[in-house]
């Protein structure tokens, strides 16, 4: 049985996606947003040991972990400390990659790849991205930032394939909505051709994408008027061809998604 743990290091976020609850309150948890104390983010990691259950372990929720003031030497000290496995079994990561910087991309792919470091341990990095253009991506994101996004994960796969390792996958995410779903075939073709071109093999999902491999992947936005979302999503993925072939109409969504 596995447990998955979201140890959020902050709930404050540097983007105000208007898809997202956490930008729409001025306290995302009834409370004021903080950043996680040194003490506590090591007393709840030494809580892990132990543990019968496989943890699958995430240093987020609502906010964006690597705005946090400390977020390298939070993620080194935990590898440290999991060595051997004895904490987590599992590291997850989502980012929306603002600031990404290409020390930081070293070190993730260090940790993952490292001897002490099980091979299925650190296995993917979510970038959430949602655009390609910069007029659409400040609508959707709420903040004037695609180009330095956009620069951020190109230069994580550049250096992953320089440093010459697979790990952490880069599984690359675009939510559809309204106001960005005339943008996926670009979206889509763009990241493919980056993957491609540094010779890696790509997965294009219409939904949560397998582990064992780059993938660019649409999902559906989750709102009130769910079944008008589920079929945007779906009709964007048969525009593009990325659909399953026996799939004619209805939504696409795995049993396990949401």
């Amino acid at each position: 049985m596995a447990i998955n743990i979201n140890l959020e290091l902050t709930d404050h976020c540097n983007i105000k996606c208007p898809m997202c609850s956490q930008s729409l309150r001025d306290e995302a948890h009834g409370v004021p947003k903080k950043f996680m104390s040194w003490e506590t983010w090591k007393a709840t990691l030494a809580g892990l040991e132990g543990m019968t259950e496989r943890v699958n372990l995430c240093p987020h929720w609502l906010g964006e972990p690597t705005i946090h003031p400390e977020f390298d030497k939070f993620v080194e000290y935990a590898f440290e400390a999991n060595k051997g496995g004895k904490l987590f079994a599992e590291f997850k990561l989502h980012t929306n990659a603002v600031k990404f910087s290409e020390e930081r991309s070293r070190l993730l792919i260090r940790l993952a790849n490292d001897p002490s470091t099980a091979k299925d341990c650190f296995q993917t990095i979510h970038f959430s991205i949602d655009a390609f253009s910069k007029e659409v991506y400040e609508k959707v994101k709420g903040a004037d930032r695609r180009e330095q996004v956009f620069a951020n994960v190109q230069r994580f796969l550049e250096v992953r394939s320089e440093m010459g390792f697979d790990l952490p996958r880069a599984h690359i995410a675009f939510v559809v909505q309204p106001d960005n779903s005339h943008e996926a075939r670009k979206y889509v073709e763009h990241w493919r051709h980056s993957l491609l071109h540094l010779g890696k093999a790509v997965e294009i999902c219409w939904d949560w994408p397998p582990a064992n491999s780059d993938a660019v992947y649409l999902r559906p936005l989750n709102g009130a008027n769910q079944e008008e979302l589920d079929l945007l999503h779906a009709d964007t993925c048969r525009e593009i061809g990325i659909a399953p072939r026996n799939s004619v109409s209805g939504r696409l969504r795995g049993t396990e998604s949401f």
